[in-house]
């Protein structure tokens, strides 16, 4: 048998079967019946480090983007669920005339007992005869009554409330906050408040997103950040009630209130 090797790119006779081949046919061996195959080509250290030098510029846009665009959710949730319990709080207001009752003294950066307040109680309303204990509408929380004004001091008892054993024409206690979800609602217990030695719990109503800082824990434990509400001495909207949150992101702490619309950062608190 012979071969009739054409030059470059021309067809090439094999026993009668003709090939056309793209490259210099001597830089391939040909032979009937086996497979072709191409030289391999590795990556060489500096084509190594080049990639990994663009993948570094890459991620430094990026990061930045995506830290900017989560502390943006941060924010958008925390003024979503205050708009939620602004709705309340008026509906409240227009149902009893006033706003929900706060403990006399107002919330105090330190103080993690100034924290608290019997918003969740007054905006989920509850059932009781003020002897014994209050439960909440829908039955999931107890608070014994003698404990209420230990946890929100100055405050006896609560107004949305449906008394046991009252006459008909007596209000019944309504639930403002029926889309109230999990992580909204913490239950604190403590065994020392305010220096007494107690054993009680109390519900409260929590920003949903956290700090979100883990060093950011107004009341010592991770996540659990507590909305301020002061009806008893607002300076900043006097006659009516302030209500507010902090969260820390970056470092920085950011004022989420209901008398301004804008983001405080760093602001001094109320």
């Amino acid at each position: 048998m012979k071969n009739y090797q054409t030059v470059e790119g021309r067809e090439t006779i094999f026993g009668g079967v003709s090939y056309t081949s793209p490259q210099p046919c001597s830089f391939y061996h040909f032979k009937l019946g086996t497979r072709v195959t191409r030289p391999t080509h590795a990556f060489t250290l500096i084509e190594l480090l080049t990639v990994i030098a663009i993948m570094g510029v890459i991620a430094a846009l990026i990061l930045p983007v995506v830290g900017a665009v989560k502390k943006h959710q941060y924010l958008y949730n925390a003024q979503a669920e205050m708009a939620k319990l602004e709705t309340a709080i008026e509906r409240y207001h227009a149902a009893y005339g006033f706003y929900p009752p706060s403990p006399t003294t107002p919330p105090t950066a330190g103080i993690s007992s100034s924290l608290f307040n019997q918003l969740f109680y007054e905006l989920e309303g509850t059932t009781g005869d003020g002897i014994s204990n209050y439960t909440n509408l829908d039955g999931s929380d107890i608070i014994k009554a003698a404990d209420v004004p230990k946890a929100f001091p100055g405050i006896g008892g609560f107004i949305n409330c449906t008394k046991a054993g009252a006459g008909e024409d007596s209000p019944k206690a309504r639930n403002f906050l029926p889309d109230l979800r999990p992580n909204q609602i913490a239950r604190w217990c403590t065994n020392n408040f305010n220096g007494t030695p107690n054993d009680f719990g109390v519900t409260l109503l929590i920003c949903s997103v956290g700090g979100p800082d883990a060093l950011n824990k107004p009341l010592g434990v991770q996540d659990l950040n507590p909305w301020r509400y002061n009806s008893s001495s607002p300076t900043n909207n006097p006659g009516s009630y302030e209500l507010w949150i902090q969260l820390v992101i970056g470092g920085k702490t950011n004022l989420i209130c209901n008398w301004t619309k804008q983001v405080q950062i760093n602001s001094p608190l109320p």
